[in-house]
């Protein structure tokens, strides 16, 4: 498997210049998606609601809102 392309702008595009805050959406070859975010889990875990769960090996992260509106145009409808 391979990443394909970014989805949306990149951190620099964002303005990050230092690369401290770098959330990412990446596309990759088998059509899923790869995401850069803030490890989460510990904190929202026990916050999801009653029709969702999480995989030992899932992790709950955060991608700030810019990041997700910015790659909005590049995420296939299909």
């Amino acid at each position: 498997m391979k990443i394909v392309r970014r989805i949306g702008a990149s951190p620099r595009e964002r303005g990050s210049m230092s690369g401290e805050s770098c959330p990412d959406i990446f596309e990759l070859s088998d059509g899923n998606f790869a995401v850069i975010g803030t490890e989460a889990t510990a904190e929202f875990d026990t916050l999801l609601p009653a029709d969702a769960s999480r995989a030992d090996y899932e992790r709950i992260v955060i991608v700030s809102r810019e990041t997700l509106v910015r790659a909005k145009d590049d995420i296939p409808d299909a």
